[in-house]
């Protein structure tokens, strides 16, 4: 297999876009702030990202930083020089009414269902959220759309020069990250906007994120917590609670839906310190009781506690705005867990269950059938939620009529950081895939001429070896399933023979396993030219020259039915609905 890594990453390392060739071409003069870069005509928007990719914070820098953690509280007082530097106090960020919401797993669509359902009573929204999927605008949205490529270019090069024109002067005389400066365009935009709300996504922190400089919020919320990014916020679910717990601000309500004992105890702690009232979400059903069932657009068990806790987060704003139609009020039962009351029932409104009926948001339990094939997209990538996503791919099979012919499933993976991808492998094995397809983050070989696609954060090695890595592991777990008896089976060894595919040792399996250099490449094989939308020109029969890639393709092509689920990254899923959805780019 070392020689296999060598090979494959000598092809791909010459076929890959190298970020060093990137250049900033801001133009170095004075006294413009207002006035965007001269650009090429339709190159402009492009031209922004490029810029703000070398923001990114590179790996090795990354590395360094893990190491040398220090004192995080500063990081809260150099989020507020950057403010200043851009024009704004943290007094400025007072008039904006924000919804703050942190978590581990699903915070992300409890912004996205709490912003929909406020967005239904007529309210002008604002709403920040990370990561992206398609284009690096969809992070700040206005009435849930994303700012369009001229407000965003406009924007960018207005608080760029401003920042630039105060580094030699300032005592944080530099640049601010990629986050960050994201997080300081959305103040910008959301107050010159003048939205009503801005529902505000907290980053991978909690205490000390760049979010958290929000004194005032009007209410706060926490999705279910679980074990990630523990370099950075805690090896214990303890220690990542008291993170999260860290954006609970006096007088001000929260919410959390129900937690493991230890954390919850953690968060109850953390608002008791700060005079927080604190409230534990009942369940869905709570709030179905004497009324019809809520849709959500967004399906499996999971989303049903994100939307009971959107649900308390929009009716919270909506009882202190003194909006009519709030819902009525339920007797709350008695009961209490680690001594946190539980949060009212009430009977949801018109307005909330067509909110919860009508929120979009790509990339989570998202469905796309295109004739024989069927593409399941979740960007889970934590134990929990890869859990909640094998949960929901296996219900969302059972409903399929039988197919007149053979049915094939698909399995494409990538996992990113110092995430557990031998875990999360692991729990995708009783989905029963025929093949596993391993790709990075890249959506074509190249990533040049797609800013938004680009990730300077680590190093084309590191993302290809990561790839083969996923491969042995799955390996490995295939064989432990197909015999339990370790010294009954003997693996053959075998080698690539293309240098952009390395193939899974033969063994008494059936489910065989690839690795392909990019996503475009994986689809086009995945896909065998059957997806009315993803067409390409090369012929997909003919783009890998190895038995494995050959004899697939023939199955795939004379498949009645393909399930393929794609997960373990968020941005391996965006990458996908690039290629799948293209007006996604528009």
């Amino acid at each position: 297999m070392s020689r296999a890594r060598g090979r494959l990453r000598a092809a791909l390392f010459l076929a890959a876009f190298s970020p060093r060739g990137v250049k900033s071409r801001v133009p170095g003069r004075r006294g413009l702030s207002a006035r965007p870069a001269p650009q090429e005509p339709g190159m402009e928007y492009q031209e922004a990202v490029r810029t703000l990719n070398t923001l990114q914070t590179n790996a090795s820098y990354l590395e360094q930083a893990k190491r040398q953690r220090g004192d995080l509280q500063t990081q809260l007082e150099v989020m507020k020089l950057f403010l200043a530097r851009s024009g704004l106090q943290v007094e400025d960020l007072d008039q904006l009414n924000v919804i703050h919401i942190t978590g581990t797993k699903g915070k992300g669509s409890t912004c996205a269902f709490t912003e929909r359902i406020l967005r239904g009573y007529g309210l002008k929204t604002g709403f920040f959220s990370s990561p992206h999927l398609v284009q690096v605008r969809e992070r700040i949205r206005i009435n849930g759309q994303p700012i369009s490529p001229q407000l965003f270019t406009k924007h960018f090069w207005r608080l760029y020069h401003r920042l630039e024109e105060t580094k030699d002067s300032s005592s944080c005389g530099s640049m601010p990250g990629y986050f960050r400066f994201l997080t300081l365009m959305a103040f910008h935009v959301f107050l010159q906007e003048k939205v009503d709300l801005a529902v505000m996504e907290v980053g991978i922190g909690g205490a000390y994120d760049c979010t958290n400089i929000i004194r005032k919020p009007v209410v706060c919320g926490v999705s279910s917590l679980g074990i990630d990014h523990t370099s950075l916020l805690g090896d214990t679910m303890e220690k990542i609670a008291w993170q999260k717990g860290g954006i609970f601000k006096s007088g001000v309500p929260a919410f959390t839906v129900p937690q493991p004992d230890g954390p919850l105890a953690v968060l109850k702690e953390r608002a008791e310190q700060v005079s927080c009232p604190l409230y534990l979400c009942p369940p869905l059903e709570a709030l179905e009781e004497g009324g019809p069932p809520l849709t959500l657009s967004l399906q499996g068990e999971h989303q049903r506690s994100n939307a009971a806790l959107a649900l308390q987060l929009a009716r919270s704003w909506l009882q202190q705005k003194d909006h009519q139609g709030t819902g009525e009020l339920k007797a709350s039962r008695p009961g209490l867990l680690c001594q946190l009351p539980l949060a009212p029932t009430f009977q949801p409104t018109s307005h909330m269950r067509h909110g919860l009926q009508d929120t979009e948001w790509p990339g989570r339990t998202q469905i796309l059938r295109r004739g024989p094939l069927t593409w399941y997209l979740d960007g889970a990538h934590t134990c929990g939620s890869m859990q909640a996503c094998v949960r929901w791919f296996l219900q969302a099979l059972r409903p399929q009529r039988p197919s007149s012919g053979p049915e094939v499933r698909v399995l494409l993976f990538n996992s990113t950081g110092n995430r557990d991808s031998s875990a999360l492998l692991k729990l995708l094995q009783p989905c029963q895939f025929d093949y596993a397809v391993f790709c990075p983050n890249l959506t074509e070989v190249s990533s040049m001429d797609n800013a938004d696609q680009q990730n300077f954060s680590v190093t084309l090695d590191q993302v290809l070896l990561r790839c083969l890595e996923h491969q042995q592991q799955w390996s490995r777990l295939d064989e432990e399933q197909a015999s339990p008896d370790l010294w009954s089976t003997s693996p053959e060894p075998g080698g690539p023979t293309s240098l952009l595919l390395a193939p899974c040792p033969p063994h008494t399996h059936s489910t065989s396993s690839l690795v392909f250099s990019c996503i475009s490449h994986a689809l086009q094989w995945i896909s065998q030219g059957l997806d009315p939308v993803f067409q390409t020109s090369s012929s997909p029969q003919n783009l890998l020259a190895h038995p494995v890639a050959d004899s697939g393709a023939s199955i795939l092509r004379e498949a009645a039915a393909i399930h393929v689920l794609v997960t373990g990254s968020l941005h391996l899923v965006g990458g996908v609905l690039k290629l799948l959805e293209p007006s996604l780019s528009q």
